[in-house]
C-alpha cells in the first residue's frame, strides 16, 4: 500500500510550533532582550513553522509601532541565541532546542491588497450584480421536484 506524501505540517509540527511562539512571546514580553532596537518597538508574533526535524523554527514577527522593520528583524536575529536560551525554561519537554530564525510576517499587507481589490468599483459591481441575476427560487436545488411556488 502506498504512502500518501504530505501537503502540510504535521500534528507535532503544529503543537510544537505553537508552543515555541508562546514561549518566544514571553521572552520577549518579559523584557529580558536587552537591545535598544527592541525596547521601544512591540513585537507581535504571528506564527512560527517548524522544520520536519523540529530543528528551526521560523518566527514570523509583526513589529508594531516600529520606524525600521528590518532593524527590528536585524536585532531579533543577532539576539536569537540569547532568546534560545531565556525560551529553554519554557519548552523544557522538548528534546532539542530548536535554533530561532526571525523573518518579516508580509501576511498582513497581502491581505491588505485583497481588500482593496475587493473594494475597486468594478469588482464590487460585479458583485452586486450576482445578486440581482438570481431571481428565481430562493434555495435552488433545495427539494427535488420543488419550482419554489406553493
Amino acid at each position: 500500500m502506498a504512502r500518501f506524501a504530505s501537503t502540510g505540517p504535521s500534528q507535532r509540527q503544529l503543537r510544537v510550533s505553537e508552543q515555541v511562539r508562546h514561549a518566544v512571546s514571553q521572552v520577549l514580553q518579559r523584557g529580558d532582550v536587552r537591545d535598544s532596537t527592541l525596547e521601544n518597538a512591540v513585537i507581535a508574533i504571528s506564527e512560527v513553522r517548524m522544520s520536519p526535524d523540529l530543528k528551526i523554527a521560523t518566527c514570523f514577527v509583526s513589529p508594531i509601532g516600529a520606524i525600521d522593520s528590518e532593524g527590528v528583524i536585524g536585532a531579533l536575529n543577532k539576539n536569537s541565541k540569547f532568546i534560545r536560551g531565556r525560551a529553554a525554561t519554557y519548552l523544557k519537554q522538548m528534546k532539542y532546542m530548536p535554533e530561532f530564525r526571525f523573518r518579516i510576517d508580509t501576511s498582513f499587507d497581502n491581505y491588505a491588497k485583497i481588500d482593496a481589490l475587493l473594494r475597486k468599483p468594478e469588482v464590487t459591481r460585479d458583485l452586486e450584480g450576482e445578486d440581482e441575476d438570481d431571481g428565481g427560487d430562493p434555495n435552488p436545488g433545495d427539494v427535488p421536484g420543488h419550482d419554489g411556488n406553493d
